[in-house]
């Protein structure tokens, strides 16, 4: 039995040119009137997230910034979970400077992007950015933050996730959601799975009830945990070789292909 569905966005839910398709926004409605909680599960901040839920249909809870924030869609509230001190954004990005010569840094905050000098990468639908000039500039410019991003021209490949994960402070980790040459820092213990986890326990619902969907390093623990791991056919090698199963791609629909056997008009298979 499938009582929640741990769904990623990017190169998952989401079509590469980053709609959403009427038959995947169709099975997602299937599947939620037969009883089923969607749970957006998402690198991407809430103030992205609010748009693309509108077009899906979602409503309920969405995990964000890589379970940093709980975002509740029907109250348009957000909880942090998982903050990152400013002062250890600034020692983080400090070691991977030492091994990454030549990275640049943001901070998300959850709210708005700030962005340092050099950084070069524009996330697709970013709508709330900010761009200081000088490294000063940008750790004092945030109040708050749920993740360091450091970005460089290098490809990120496993050995540099090794690299920079080694020389990070012990408070800290490192994971990659797939934008080109961009790495992203949170607090230690922060990740989509303790926040998943950590919601389907109130909710009454063990591992075993979740289906998950992902492309990504960053989705591994959530569908190492998962009772159903589902890949979709574009997702990272890593991905594809831990799935229970691989289903088409994010631009032929591939998450509904699989959401359908749960829809409340099409039978189980």
């Amino acid at each position: 039995m499938i009582r929640v569905a741990a769904l990623d966005l990017d190169g998952t839910l989401l079509r590469s040119d980053g709609t959403v398709s009427p038959t995947t926004a169709g099975a997602l409605a299937r599947a939620t009137a037969s009883g089923i909680k969607a749970v957006i599960v998402t690198a991407r901040p809430p103030r992205f997230v609010k748009l693309l839920a509108r077009e899906a249909g979602l409503t309920g809870l969405a995990i964000c910034s890589n379970g940093a924030i709980v975002y509740d869609l029907d109250s348009d509230q957000t909880t942090v979970h998982g903050p990152l001190p400013i002062g250890t954004a600034r020692r983080a990005a400090r070691a991977i400077a030492t091994v990454l010569p030549g990275a640049a840094f943001a901070i998300e905050t959850g709210w708005q992007a700030i962005a340092g000098p050099g950084y070069g990468h524009l996330a697709r639908g970013e709508n709330n950015r900010v761009e200081v000039a000088t490294d000063e500039q940008l750790w004092s410019a945030a109040g708050t933050c749920v993740k360091l991003l450091a970005w460089s021209t290098a490809p990120v490949t496993d050995a540099l996730l090794e690299l920079v994960g080694g020389a990070l402070p012990a408070d800290t980790t490192v994971t990659y959601s797939g934008a080109a040459g961009m790495l992203e820092i949170h607090a230690a213990g922060v990740s989509k799975v303790a926040t998943l986890s950590a919601l389907c326990a109130e909710w009454g619902v063990s591992a075993a009830e979740v289906v998950a969907f992902g492309d990504m390093p960053n989705d591994l623990p959530v569908l190492r945990w998962a009772g159903r791991a589902v890949a979709v056919a574009n997702a990272h090698p890593t991905v594809r070789a831990i799935a229970h199963e691989v289903t088409a791609s994010n631009d032929d629909d591939g998450v509904a292909l699989v959401l359908r056997r749960w829809g409340s008009d099409v039978p189980a298979r």
